[in-house]
């Protein structure tokens, strides 16, 4: 029966691969949407999950890790006394301007903390070394300001909120999801340039082996009473969060997804019915030697299938070969296997959902068809 459906997919070849053309389109849509969006996403929260933390102490209600708010930074001494916690540092986030060479303006997020090293911020160093921070008014700048900022090199000069930086190191994969450059700088540099003198932005705690995480939290908590203490997953996942229910950009993946599937769904239907109508006479035969409807609603669903296999396997090449082109232009383009089983999956039912539309003509099939001339 598959070499039967096969079959009359084949016999009007153009008709086939604008079918598959149809799925391909919905199925490279669906995933380079779906991709752009944990790209994203992973910017966003890209420095908290590549961190070395078990918790982090924010100020209260703050909504996400860009947009912070100071408060003492005499608080980590409270924390390090906690019985379980290995380590405690204070962290400042924040946006400063830096003036570039060409004399504009741009933004800047700076990340400061006490021991980079021991907390992973950043964590992929490529040039330089983190400890040089305490020797000056040094920073380091990922490689992605290239794309806002221009071309730097190591030992060049920057003035950062009014002081004169100098570049004496670079990383790599620390982003943001507004695309603001990010830079690493010393604590103690980064109070003077924000102007938080004895205040920081966020509290970053290691746990000592063995210790009970949420005993631990909530004696933080306790001691903290006007703060807010989360887990390292939390802390992520409330800051992806804030990106996709302020932007709405869950709600514009949802609706260019829509479209994909209906348009990919309209194309298969449509050439799935026209080939139906051609092939009337070859399903009158089934019927005539003993096929059932059942037997015809098979032939017409396999063809669906084959229909969601080929496209999808276009649709997913399609996808690969965008995707240097992609990262070519500084956006991240992440499609994980469980993206990929959904997207066949979706695919999958398209395809026989679009199928339903032949089967009303199939039913009312007459086998005399074949005998009528």
């Amino acid at each position: 029966m598959v070499d039967l459906s096969l079959r009359m997919m084949l016999h009007d070849r153009l008709r086939f691969l604008i079918t598959v053309a149809g799925v391909a389109f919905a199925v490279a849509l669906v995933l380079v949407q779906v991709g752009l969006f944990a790209g994203l996403l992973d910017n966003a929260s890209v420095m908290i999950d590549d961190s070395d933390t078990d918790l982090w102490v924010t100020s209260r209600n703050t909504p996400n890790i860009d947009f912070a708010h100071p408060f003492p930074d005499n608080y980590v001494q409270r924390v390090r006394s906690i019985p379980g916690v290995a380590h405690a540092d204070n962290l400042i986030v924040w946006f400063l301007m830096v003036m570039l060479p060409s004399g504009t303006e741009e933004s800047i997020m700076v990340y400061a903390t006490e021991d980079p090293h021991r907390w992973q911020i950043p964590a992929h160093v490529t040039a330089g070394d983190l400890v040089d921070l305490r020797r000056g008014n040094n920073f380091f700048l990922d490689e992605s300001a290239v794309r806002r900022h221009g071309p730097f090199r190591v030992g060049e000069y920057r003035e950062i909120a009014g002081k004169r930086m100098r570049i004496i190191g670079t990383t790599t994969g620390a982003k943001s999801f507004t695309t603001t450059p990010v830079s690493i700088v010393d604590f103690r540099r980064a109070q003077a340039l924000t102007g938080f003198r004895d205040r920081t932005t966020y509290i970053v705690v290691k746990l000592a082996p063995g210790a009970d995480r949420e005993a631990v939290r909530r004696e933080i908590a306790r001691r903290l009473p006007f703060n807010d203490v989360y887990t390292t997953e939390e802390w992520s996942q409330r800051t992806r969060m804030y990106w996709v229910e302020s932007t709405g950009l869950g709600l514009n993946m949802i609706v260019t997804v829509f479209l994909g599937c209906f348009v990919g769904a309209l194309i298969v239907a449509q050439t799935l019915y026209t080939s139906t109508m051609d092939h009337l006479r070859e399903f009158g035969t089934v019927k005539a030697i003993g096929g059932s409807n059942r037997t015809i609603y098979a032939i017409v669903a396999k063809q669906a299938v084959i229909a969601a296999l080929s496209g999808f396997v276009v649709g997913a090449a399609l996808c690969a070969l965008t995707m240097p082109l992609i990262e070519a232009t500084d956006l991240k383009l992440i499609v994980t296997p469980e993206a990929a089983m959904a997207s066949f999956a979706g695919a999958l039912i398209l395809c026989l959902a679009a199928s339903l539309l032949s089967f009303r003509k199939i039913a009312s099939i007459d086998p005399a068809l074949v005998f009528r001339t």
